[in-house]
């Protein structure tokens, strides 16, 4: 009695449904796929690569040095819902699509949906940089939020402080690493808005620009400055635009930056050097 007494506390600790409850049946389809993933992990030979290469010799040889997918970045989102359950329901829904590794509530309660380790499906059509595949790079951790009117409470930005330190630490995820959808996704996306960047920043969580603006020197280029920085400038009004909404939050519809803006963006580009 006293074993299945603290194995039904232990799950109770560890929020699981421990094969039946609320969640019973999307957990037995998570399960499911790790367990096929799992599968494809141990084959050794691997079936159905080296055999499609069509050359005469072919060998396989295992290496003793390999290892799993390490995420090296963390991309925010605001849900634009209206709860952690409406979210939840959204990422167990197959015909969507779409999911996030973590969720965490208004009341600072985090939810984690997929494995670190796993690419979630969360970024979409997505550049940073040179990375075009920022699912298969990154972390994606979804604020609830509905995107418009409602506030950033502190216990929320605490909570995900708190996981991010948990990130930065595991994966070695560098500072300037940490980003938004609106900032891989520009004029496609403009999440999370309105959020309060600069508490993160002063954790050692992305960047943000300097108290004491320096005006930026003859013959600085915006345009390279942005791509510098990561943004993707095939369309520079929408890069203009995303790093408005992370940094300016003011005029965000408008792709024009004014001498002030010009200061913030060469404070940041900086930061990039």
């Amino acid at each position: 009695m006293k074993n299945i007494y603290i194995f039904l506390f232990g799950c109770a600790i560890l929020l699981s449904s421990c094969g039946g409850g609320k969640y019973a049946a999307t957990e037995k389809i998570y399960n499911e796929k790790a367990k096929e993933f799992a599968e494809l992990y141990k084959e050794a030979p691997v079936t159905g690569q080296l055999e499609k290469v069509s050359v005469r010799e072919k060998e396989w040889i295992a290496s003793v040095n390999f290892g799993v997918r390490k995420p090296n970045y963390v991309v925010l989102h605001h849900t634009a819902q209206n709860s952690t359950e409406q979210t939840v329901r959204t990422f167990h829904n197959q015909t969507v699509g779409v999911s996030s590794h973590y969720v965490i509530g208004r009341d600072g309660k985090v939810i984690q949906m997929v494995n670190d380790l796993y690419r979630g499906h969360h970024a979409g059509i997505s550049r940073w940089g040179n990375d075009t595949d920022l699912n298969s790079s990154s972390i994606g951790i979804e604020l609830d939020n509905n995107g418009t009117t409602d506030p950033w409470p502190d216990v929320q930005i605490n909570a995900l402080i708190s996981l991010l330190h948990y990130l930065k630490e595991t994966y070695k995820i560098p500072q300037a690493n940490f980003i938004g959808h609106m900032d891989v996704s520009p004029g496609r996306k403009i999440d999370p808005s309105r959020f309060p960047w600069k508490k993160l920043a002063d954790q050692g969580f992305g960047f943000w620009y300097d108290d004491h603006l320096e005006t930026p020197p003859e013959g600085f280029d915006p345009k390279l400055a942005l791509r510098i920085i990561g943004y993707n400038i095939t369309n520079l009004d929408a890069a203009i635009k995303a790093f408005k909404v992370h940094y300016i939050q003011e005029e965000t519809t408008t792709a024009v930056l004014n001498a002030e803006e010009l200061k913030i963006l060469y404070s940041i580009f900086k930061k990039y050097l």
